[in-house]
């Protein structure tokens, strides 16, 4: 059964406007203290130069292909959307059931202790994982806790440390586009915190799991690996989710906004010993109380673990369209950055990319071309100025942006006309804090 032959009616509500205001209320709940206090520290206004992210600009237009924040084109599976509408009659009440259910099914997936009165459970349940993850950064990294993470790569750990005023090093990628863990344990003698993005936002691409292993074992006392699984369903790799249930001082991240395509329902999983969670209430108090996931989504995601088939069929989708696209582009002479194994991948403009102060618009003017055609993309990263990152959308998505695409490579002049063109200042989707609320 598709998405749009689900009958699902709640109360007499429509099953559209039902999910649309399931969607809006997640994303609600979703403003976890700790990115309240950031944006307090920024003003009010999270990074890119001021840019809303509550869709106050202009929406894009139905007849735009929106892949640009690399969101799942499936949205949630049949399984996802069954749990969702038998739960939602149970909404009057809080069921807080619903969540521990979850965790209990998270804790036995992947070989975690067993919670009891003694031994606190070693992952928690979110409302979406951007808000974990600044729980995670912020109560590591202060004003003598410096912050080291990738280059490029996602820019959360960027502002995490802006608003903890801690010291920050980014390290280049290496050759192979992977984190160089051996260059950031040289980075600094006694940072708080060491942060990976595995696969790599944006560049796709994988850190071997023994890197990641040996710099877990080798980092200096005090420290914790952070490693964002956000995309790792996408990637036939090894977790390192193994390494918080032996006890390794690494805190893991997992969201459900990616391969189970539930981006507007909002949850997320942190894997960590208790002792790291323990100290989110230096960030944020009390962040859970504040922060609890719907019931819905709850049983979303828990169906969504359970649905055996769904990683390794959605796995193969994005992999074919992926690499067709990365096949067409490679055949028509465009570079781009090899051995993405997420649900996006970077292709090089051969002009700078980089948006001027005061410029909305991210990806500035390759990403105003390709709007003019009707493709929204994504953005692009100071240290790879060129390059523009792509979110992997449906097969005829994708054939529309390699028309796109071609197009306004091919038109010599379209860097220098777009500057001048005056556009509307549309919303530009963007996947900054996963989706809680999208630049």
């Amino acid at each position: 059964m598709s998405f749009n032959d689900l009958n699902c009616s709640v109360n007499g509500v429509s099953r559209r406007s039902f999910l649309r205001t399931l969607g809006a209320a997640s994303a609600a709940a979703a403003t976890l203290p700790a990115m309240a206090y950031a944006q307090q520290q920024a003003g009010g206004r999270r990074a890119g130069g001021g840019m809303s992210d509550m869709g106050e600009r202009v929406p894009l237009g139905p007849d735009v292909v929106i892949i640009s924040s690399n969101e799942n084109p499936l949205g949630p599976a049949q399984s996802a959307l069954t749990a969702l509408c038998s739960t939602a009659a149970m909404g009057g009440r809080y069921h807080q059931e619903e969540t521990s259910k979850t965790v209990a099914v998270i804790n036995d997936m992947f070989g975690l202790p067993k919670p009891s009165r003694d031994t606190p459970s070693y992952s928690a349940l979110f409302p979406g994982s951007g808000g974990p993850l600044d729980l995670a950064l912020m109560s590591n990294i202060g004003p003598d806790k410096p912050l080291i993470m990738g280059d490029p790569a996602y820019e959360q750990g960027t502002r995490a440390a802006q608003n903890m005023k801690a010291p920050l090093f980014p390290v280049k990628l290496n050759a192979k586009y992977e984190h160089d863990v051996k260059a950031m344990l040289a980075a600094h003698p006694s940072p708080g915190a060491f942060y990976i993005v595995n696969p790599n936002n944006p560049t796709g691409t994988m850190t071997p799991k023994a890197d990641i292993a040996w710099l877990v074992d080798n980092q200096p006392k005090g420290s914790v690996v952070i490693v964002d699984e956000a995309y790792h369903h996408f990637s036939p790799d090894e977790s390192c989710i193994d390494l918080v249930a032996a006890g390794k001082n690494i805190i893991v991240l997992r969201t459900f906004s990616k391969i189970y395509g539930m981006a507007g329902l909002r949850a997320g999983i942190l894997f960590a010993k208790p002792e790291y969670q323990a100290k989110f209430s230096s960030v944020a108090i009390p962040a859970r109380s504040l922060a609890s996931i719907s019931i819905t989504s709850a049983a979303a995601a828990r169906a969504s673990l359970q649905d055996k088939n769904l990683i390794t069929e959605r796995r193969k989708i994005n992999l074919d369209t992926r690499e067709e696209t990365l096949a067409f582009l490679a055949k028509k002479g465009y570079k781009i950055v090899p051995g993405s194994q997420a649900n996006f991948f970077m292709v090089d403009t051969g002009v700078s990319q980089v948006a001027k102060p005061g410029d909305p618009m991210s990806g500035s003017p390759f990403s105003k071309a390709m709007l003019a055609e009707k493709v929204s993309i994504g953005r692009t990263w100071p240290s790879m100025p060129t390059y523009v990152r792509v979110t992997v959308g449906t097969p005829d998505e994708m054939k529309k942006f390699q028309t796109a695409f071609v197009k306004c490579m091919d038109h010599s002049t379209v860097m220098s006309s777009t500057a001048s063109v005056h556009m509307p200042e549309y919303h530009m989707p963007s996947e900054l804090y996963r989706g809680e609320m999208s630049l």
